[in-house]
Order: C-alpha cells, then sequence, then structure tokens
C-alpha cells in the first residue's frame, strides 16, 4: 500500500516544499540523510516525530517525480 497520503504541501509551510505529515520535516531532507548512508533506524532516532512509514513516503515520492514522460520525435 501506498505512504504518500504521508507528503503534504503547504505554501505557508517550508516554502511550498513537500513535507511529511505537516511536519517541518521535509522530503528533501529524509532522502539527503538516506543518500548520506544514514539508516532508518537512525534517521528515525534522530526525528522522533518520524515514523517509519514517512521514510517509506519519501522514497515513494522522489521514485515517482523521477518517472517522466519520454517524448520522441519524429
Amino acid at each position: 500500500m501506498s505512504e504518500t497520503h504521508r507528503i503534504t504541501v503547504d505554501p505557508a509551510q517550508c516554502g511550498g516544499r513537500p513535507c511529511l505529515r505537516g511536519l517541518r520535516i521535509r522530503v528533501k531532507d529524509v532522502l539527503d540523510l538516506l543518500a548520506a548512508g544514514a539508516s532508518r533506524e537512525e534517521i528515525l532516532a534522530d526525528f522522533p516525530l518520524l515514523e517509519a512509514g514517512d521514510i517509506t513516503a519519501s522514497l515513494e515520492y522522489a521514485a515517482r517525480q523521477s518517472d517522466h514522460p519520454v517524448l520522441h520525435l519524429a
């Protein structure tokens, strides 16, 4: 089941950037931590308001953003 329902976008919060569950924790912050080698457990320990599903939601969001249509020119 998708966890992307956890992603919120509010123009009045974090400059309208995607956050997790209305918290001021951006999807990008979680992705940056994962890219730097942090484990899920480390992230959850450093951000006690986060839940495991928030990390999954961040990854799902990133995967969907990278899936763009391919245009073929004739």
